[in-house]
C-alpha cells in the first residue's frame, strides 16, 4: 500500500522576507533572533486564548464537524484510507478541546494575517535541550553509569566525592527465544530478532570540530557590591580551556557575548563540555557566577542529529545559509541508508521514500520551480518531518537556541542565572562546514533627532500678576531623550495671558539606536571612580513638559506628553483638532514610526493625571521632529535653539511678553499705563484742580490786602 501527502514547506519563499526585516533593512543572524522572540510570545499568548476558551465552554467541547486542507502541521503520512476523502482533504472532528483551540486559532485575524509571515526563524528553548520530551534526554541506547571509590553512603553530597569516572554504554537482559508482546522493532528501528544493538555506532577514537555559539545571559546573580557583576564566558573540554577574560561584559547582570568559540575534541576522552560565567574583579582573583556542563558525546552519538540544526529554510546564502557539511539531500540519504528503506527518489516536485510520497504544494512548487535547489527544499522539508515515519522515525534537532541554568557548586541547588547558547559538532573526516556564524552583538547606529517647539496654546494659568491680578503664565518648554540629565529647555515666553506660547526653538538630541530591540544605547560611567563605561538600554522615548517659570520660587510643572519613537500618535493639524482622545491606546488612533516616516509637524496634547488615574488636559504644543542619521546630519547641519547654522526667526510674540522688573520703562508702558490709564488720568487732572485751588486760596489773603491799600 503506497501512501500520498502534500508537503506544504515549513518557510515561506523569501519573497516575504520583508516581514522580518528592521528598520535598515539589513538581516544577520540577530533578525532571525529578534523574530523568533516576538514568534514565541505570540505562539505563548495563542496557547493562553486555547486555554481561556475552554474554561468558557460549559463542557469543554466544541461539538463541530469540519473539512480542512491538509497543511503542514497536518502532514498525512499515516497510510490510512478513509472512503470519501481526497488524498489532499481529511476529516477534521472539532470533537476534542485541543481540536477546537486550534480551529478557533486559525480563524483569528491576527492568525490569519501572519499565517505565512514566519520565515527563516529557529527554535528557542526556554529549558535545556536534553530535557525536552522529544529528544529522550539523549539516552536512546547510550547511558552513563556512575564509578565509586569504596561502597555507596546514600548521602548524595559525600557520595558524589567518591565518584572517579564513569562508565557508558547499553545493558540489555531478555527471555530468548524473544516473547511475542515484545514491541516489533529496537530503538534504532530494526528487528530485535537480529539482536537489540543493531545500527549502534563504533566506539573507535573520533575527532571531532566543536562550535560553541554563546548567546547572552539573563539574571546573572551579582557578586559586586553595587549589586552588579562583570560577567566573562570561559570554555573548558578535556584538557583545554579557552578564556574570554579580554572581552567583559562591564555591570551587567543581563550580559550579550554573541561569541563562537572553537575547540576540536577527541571522543570518547573529551566528551563534557564545561561553560562557565565568571565575574572579572580588578583586585585578587575572579569569582565564579555559575557553570553549565553538556555531555557532547550523547548528544554526538544520538539518533536524534544533535550535531548541527535543521534551519527551517534552506538558503546558500545570507543571514540563513546552511551552516551544516552535509545538505539536506544528503542527510535524508543516510537517514534511508542507515534504517534500510528504499529511497530518496525525487521526481518533479515530489520525493518517494519507501513507500511513502511527498509533494510540495502548488503555491510552494510554482516558486522552486524555477529554483536550482528544489531537491534540497523537499528533502529538508521531509526531515522537519521525519518522526512521522514509523519504526526508524524520530525528531530531529532543529535550529535553535537552548536556554540552560548556571549553578554554583559552592551553592548547590540554587539557580545563578541562565545562558542561551547552542552547540554544533562537526566529524573532522567529513568536508569542511565552512566558517562559523557571526553572532557578535549589533552596533548601534547614530542619529541625531531635530525637534522644533513652534507654538504652545490653551495652557493652564497657574500665576497672577503682580500688579492686576489677572492670570497668566511665563511658559516654557523642556525636552529630554536620554533622561533629565540630558534636558534642553526653550526661552520663556512671558505674560501669557491666553495660554499662548511662540518659541521657534530647536532642541537637537544626538543618540545611538539598535533598530532590532527598539532601544537607545548609552555608554557611561556610573559614578566618577568607575574603572570603564557601562552599556545601559532605554527605550526610544521623547519626552516633553511644559513648565511656568516663577522668579523666586522653584518653577511649576504644568503638564508632558511621552511620544515613543516607534509608535505615536500622528500630530493634528491645528490646536483645536488636538484632544487626549489622541493618546488612545486601543488602536483606534493611527501611529507614527519616526524611523519610517523620519519628519513630522503637528499638535500634541500636554496633560497631567490626576489622584484617580484620570488624564486632565493642561495645554497643547506644536513641534517638528525630524530624524537624521548621524551623516545626514553632519552634510545638514543646523544649530541649538535660533542658532547658527540654519538658524530660526525670532517668534512674533506680543509686546506685553517680556520680564517686568528688567525692564523698567516697558513695566510702565504696558502693566501700569494699560490698566490704569484713566485712573492715572482723573487723578491728574484732580491733582491740577487741587493745585489751582490752594494757589488761588493761598493767592486770596494778599490781593485783599494789597486791594484795600489801594496798593
Amino acid at each position: 500500500m503506497r501512501c500520498r501527502a502534500v508537503l506544504v514547506s515549513l518557510a515561506r519563499p523569501s519573497r516575504d522576507l520583508s516581514a522580518l526585516e528592521d528598520g535598515d533593512g539589513c538581516q544577520d543572524w540577530w533578525t532571525k533572533y529578534f523574530a523568533s522572540v516576538e514568534a514565541m510570545i505570540e505562539e505563548n499568548k495563542e496557547l493562553r486564548k486555547e486555554k481561556s476558551i475552554f474554561q468558557n465552554q460549559p463542557n469543554g467541547t466544541l461539538p463541530m464537524l469540519l473539512d480542512e486542507a491538509v497543511t503542514q502541521g497536518q502532514l498525512a503520512a499515516s497510510g490510512e484510507k478513509n472512503p470519501g476523502i481526497t488524498p489532499t482533504k481529511k476529516l477534521f472532528s472539532l470533537k476534542s478541546p485541543t481540536n477546537a483551540a486550534r480551529f478557533v486559532s486559525k480563524l483569528s485575524p491576527k492568525q490569519t494575517q501572519h499565517k505565512f509571515k514566519k520565515t527563516a526563524l529557529l527554535k528557542i528553548y526556554p529549558g535545556e535541550l536534553e530535557v525536552q520530551p522529544e529528544f529522550e534526554q539523549f539516552k536512546e541506547w547510550l547511558h552513563t553509569f556512575e564509578l565509586y571509590r569504596g561502597k555507596k553512603t546514600g548521602d548524595e553530597i559525600e557520595d558524589e566525592s567518591r565518584i572517579v569516572g564513569s562508565f557508558k554504554g547499553a545493558l540489555k537482559v531478555y527471555k530468548w527465544p524473544l516473547p511475542k508482546d515484545l514491541v516489533n522493532h529496537t530503538v534504532m528501528g530494526f528487528d530485535p530478532q537480529y539482536g537489540f544493538f543493531q545500527g549502534v555506532p563504533s566506539n573507535e577514537p573520533i575527532h571531532v570540530l566543536v562550535r560553541v555559539y554563546i548567546v547572552k545571559a539573563n539574571d546573572l546573580h551579582p557578586c559586586d557590591l553595587n549589586g552588579k557583576a562583570d560577567p566573562y564566558v570561559v570554555l573548558q573540554l578535556g584538557g583545554k580551556r579557552i578564556s574570554d577574560k579580554e572581552n567583559y561584559v562591564s555591570k551587567q547582570l543581563n550580559p550579550v557575548f554573541g561569541k563562537c568559540f572553537e575547540i576540536e575534541a577527541t571522543f570518547p576522552q573529551d566528551s563534557l563540555l564545561t561553560v562557565q560565567v565568571l565575574d572579572w574583579d580588578l583586585v585578587g582573583t575572579d569569582d565564579m557566577i555559575g557553570e553549565t556542563k553538556i555531555d557532547l558525546e550523547n548528544r554526538f552519538y544520538s539518533r536524534h542529529r544533535a550535531t548541527c540544526g535543521l534551519t527551517k529554510k534552506y538558503d546558500e546564502t545570507g543571514y540563513n545559509k546552511w551552516r551544516d557539511a552535509m545538505k539536506p539531500t544528503q542527510i535524508l540519504s543516510k537517514l534511508c541508508k542507515d534504517g534500510k528503506i528504499d529511497g530518496p527518489v525525487y521526481s518533479h516536485g515530489r520525493v518517494t521514500i519507501g513507500r511513502k510520497t511527498f509533494s510540495l504544494s502548488n503555491e510552494e512548487m510554482e516558486f522552486y520551480v524555477h529554483t536550482k535547489g528544489i531537491e534540497e527544499h523537499l528533502a529538508l522539508a521531509v526531515l522537519h518531518e521525519w518522526s512521522s515515519f514509523p519504526r526508524i522515525g524520530c525528531a530531529l534537532i532543529p535550529e535553535h537556541v537552548e536556554t540552560r541554568p548556571l549553578y554554583n557548586p559552592e551553592k548547590p541547588g540554587i539557580e545563578q542565572g541562565k545562558l542561551e547558547m547552542w552547540v554544533d559538532m562537526f566529524p573532522m573526516d567529513m568536508p569542511s562546514p565552512g566558517p562559523s556564524l557571526d553572532i557578535s552583538p549589533r552596533k548601534p547606529k547614530s542619529y541625531e533627532l531635530r525637534v522644533i517647539i513652534w507654538n504652545t496654546d490653551d495652557v493652564v494659568l497657574e500665576d497672577d500678576a503682580f500688579f492686576t491680578g489677572e492670570k497668566m503664565s511665563d511658559i516654557y518648554v523642556k525636552g529630554w531623550l536620554k533622561g533629565p540629565e540630558d534636558c534642553q529647555s526653550t526661552d520663556i515666553h512671558y505674560r501669557s495671558l491666553t495660554g499662548e506660547g511662540n518659541f521657534n526653538w530647536r532642541f537637537i538630541f544626538p543618540f545611538d539606536y539598535l533598530v532590532a530591540e527598539e532601544k537607545i544605547v548609552i555608554n557611561r560611567k556610573e559614578s566618577l571612580f568607575s574603572w570603564d563605561e557601562t552599556e545601559c538600554k532605554i527605550p526610544a522615548r521623547l519626552e516633553l513638559q511644559v513648565w511656568d517659570a516663577d522668579h523666586f520660587s522653584a518653577d511649576d510643572f504644568l503638564g508632558a506628553i511621552t511620544l515613543d519613537l516607534n509608535r505615536f500618535p500622528r500630530g493634528a493639524k491645528n490646536s483645536k483638532l488636538c484632544s487626549l482622545s489622541m493618546l488612545k491606546t486601543d488602536g483606534s488612533v493611527p501611529t507614527v514610526n519616526i524611523f519610517k516616516q523620519k519628519r513630522i509637524k503637528g499638535w500634541w496634547p500636554f496633560y497631567v493625571k490626576k489622584e484617580n488615574e484620570d488624564m486632565e488636559l493642561t495645554g497643547k504644543v506644536e513641534a517638528e521632529i525630524h530624524l537624521l542619521t548621524k551623516e545626514e546630519a553632519e552634510k545638514n547641519p543646523a544649530g541649538f535653539g535660533r542658532n547658527e547654522p540654519d538658524p530660526l526667526e525670532k517668534p512674533n510674540r506680543p509686546d506685553a511678553s517680556f520680564m517686568w522688573f528688567l525692564n523698567p520703562l516697558k513695566s510702565i508702558k504696558y502693566i501700569v499705563w494699560h490698566n490704569y490709564k484713566w485712573a492715572i488720568l482723573k487723578a491728574i487732572v484732580a491733582i491740577c484742580f487741587i493745585i489751582l485751588m490752594l494757589l488761588f486760596f493761598y493767592a486770596i489773603p494778599g490781593y485783599s490786602v494789597k486791594k484795600i491799600l489801594g496798593a
